[in-house]
């Protein structure tokens, strides 16, 4: 089904953002719509870093409004975000080198048992680690294994993965590849397609064009604080892409 015959699933309409004098963001509006992965490209200082964090509620835009399911919502913190169903995977993926994967996998939302709840449930975590890597294809060593002895890409996928339990409905990815050498970008990217198959809906922000293009439905491309195209991916080509991050008139 053709993305403009349905609503989106999360819009940005009208969204600005100052720092003091500083314009991040101008008057832009960003929509994603079900099951459908959005590259979200630019220029360093472009604005995509300002964007997702008002997605992810870091940020509160100085101007706008945000609906999400196509009512209007407030996203004041991370939690706001959570609950709404919307998951970020920042680049620096937030993992604790020191514990194993369940550890990792749960961090911060650990089961509890007992009638007090005052015990983690340490099962549950293995069981439902086991489920979700095991049915998004993901192949880490020994549940045991510390973080620090993964790989960049056994890392992205453990970030990925843990996202998956609660219920994302919109998951925020920045710079998935960066720093992964062909093979392991090529299962990341596997693994975002397939996210998309389970019905999830992500938004992907990169600098590698060729990676945009392989995963893509849509391309968004922020200078200077504004939206300056919004291209379907077939029907534009990588050449115009990046005439659109830099401006025409530079090259």
């Amino acid at each position: 089904m053709d993305p403009e015959a349905r609503q989106p699933i999360l819009s940005l309409r009208g969204i600005s953002k100052y720092f003091g004098g500083v314009h991040a963001l101008e008057n832009v509006d960003f929509e994603v719509y079900p099951q459908e992965i959005v590259a979200l490209v630019g220029d360093n200082g472009a604005g995509k870093s300002t964007l997702i964090k008002i997605v992810a509620g870091v940020y509160q835009p100085t101007k706008g409004e945000i609906y999400f399911m196509d009512r209007p919502v407030e996203i004041h913190s991370p939690h706001d975000a959570q609950n709404l169903g919307i998951e970020t995977v920042y680049q620096e993926l937030a993992l604790i080198e020191t514990r194993d994967v369940p550890a990792n996998f749960f961090l911060g939302r650990e089961p509890v048992r007992g009638r007090l709840g005052i015990f983690v449930d340490r099962k549950k975590m293995v069981e439902d680690t086991v489920r979700t890597l095991k049915d998004l294809g993901i192949v880490l060593p020994h549940l045991r294994t510390l973080v620090r002895y993964l790989s960049g890409g056994q890392r992205q996928a453990l970030a990925i993965g843990r996202v998956m339990p609660w219920g994302g409905k919109v998951i925020i990815m920045d710079e998935p590849t960066a720093a992964l050498g062909v093979r392991e970008s090529r299962k990341v990217l596997d693994l975002i397609l397939q996210l998309k198959e389970k019905g999830c809906s992500v938004i992907v922000v990169s600098h590698n064009m060729r990676h945009v293009f392989n995963v893509a439905d849509r391309i968004v491309v922020l200078r200077g604080g504004k939206k300056v195209g919004d291209k379907k991916k077939n029907e534009t080509t990588p050449d115009e892409i990046v005439k659109l991050i830099v401006g025409a008139e530079m090259l």
